[in-house]
């Protein structure tokens, strides 16, 4: 299914229909800031489960993010965060970034990699925001390729519908998109570490 969605306003009933799809065990392609990507609601391992087949991956070795409300939300998924780490999450996000992080036992079984990290996100664009709020959990996020050559990113739902609208419950079309990924942040050693360079500028 198609869903058009304001990028700006978000419809709230079209919101609710993304929610109650991703409470039913759904999965869903919608906007970031970033890049489009792959979702569904952490707590049902068969819609993650059917997004690492999509993908190829393989959970236990895979780093997967999933996006949340804000940092409070965040807590709820990872060991302490340091008094440093926190302030640099604060500077940065909403905004661009992935920042890695130790799991702790909330994180869905699934999502535990060999090296207990998480990747998280809070994106600053409107619908990932309200989708989450209104869902009330953290939703999985991952793009469409499987590489990282910026210029094979699928940025236009009119584009990529044709070949994604059969895999997936409900793409959701907000615009045409960007191609740049996500920056992504290690945070589970003494310093932070640069791991990719994507859009946004850290603020350190």
């Amino acid at each position: 299914m198609l869903l058009k969605i304001n990028p700006d306003n978000p419809e709230q009933r079209k919101i609710d229909q993304v929610a109650d799809c991703l409470n039913d065990g759904g999965i869903i392609i919608y906007p970031t800031d970033t890049v489009y990507g792959l979702g569904c609601d952490i707590s049902h391992p068969k819609a993650v489960e059917r997004i690492c087949r999509l993908r190829n991956l393989d959970p236990a070795k895979a780093m997967l993010s999933f996006i949340c409300s804000d940092i409070s939300e965040v807590a709820n998924y990872t060991t302490p965060i340091s008094t440093p780490v926190f302030k640099l999450m604060r500077k940065n996000l909403p905004g661009p970034f992935t920042f890695v992080l130790n799991s702790n036992n909330q994180v869905p079984k699934l999502f535990k990699n060999k090296k207990r990290t998480i990747g998280v996100r809070i994106p600053d664009h409107p619908v990932p925001a309200a989708i989450v709020k209104t869902l009330g959990r953290p939703i999985l996020t991952i793009s469409l390729k499987s590489d990282d050559e910026i210029s094979e990113y699928y940025t236009d739902p009119e584009d990529f519908k044709d070949d994604f609208l059969k895999l997936v419950d409900i793409l959701v079309d907000s615009g045409v998109g960007k191609n740049t990924p996500s920056t992504i942040v290690d945070c589970t050693g003494d310093e932070p570490l640069l791991i990719r360079e994507g859009a946004g500028e850290l603020v350190l």
